[in-house]
């Protein structure tokens, strides 16, 4: 039950992330949960992998690098991904950043009304 309600609570995040940040558009509900999907799959084998092989550029910007992989990744997703759409690596780093932000934040609301604790 857990694992779904921070789903739909990252799929929100895609919908604010489209409402807010210009060039970052989601068609409808579906696409944003197929968006939190395949964003869950990647944050868990591809992520890893891509800060593993940049860890020398990320030592050396103090870990900023990491907004670029985050950044690569939403853009990417908006290339292979039918109704999503990301204008260019600016509006994929401002909306990698709004959706992170705005998906813990309802992750920190759900589990505080929740009384779940981790």
């Amino acid at each position: 039950m857990k694992l779904i309600i921070r789903w739909f609570a990252v799929a929100l995040g895609f919908f604010v992330t489209a409402r807010f940040v210009p060039g970052v558009h989601v068609d409808g509900f579906m696409t944003a949960i197929l968006l939190a999907a395949v964003w869950g799959i990647l944050g868990l084998f591809v992520r890893p992998i891509l800060v593993i092989l940049t860890l020398p550029v990320t030592i050396i910007t103090f870990g900023l690098f990491i907004f670029v992989i985050n950044a690569a990744l939403f853009a990417w997703l908006g290339g292979v991904i039918q109704g999503f759409e990301v204008a260019g690596f600016g509006a994929a780093l401002l909306g990698s950043l709004v959706m992170s932000v705005t998906s813990s934040i309802i992750h920190g609301i759900l589990d505080h009304v929740g009384g779940e604790k981790e």
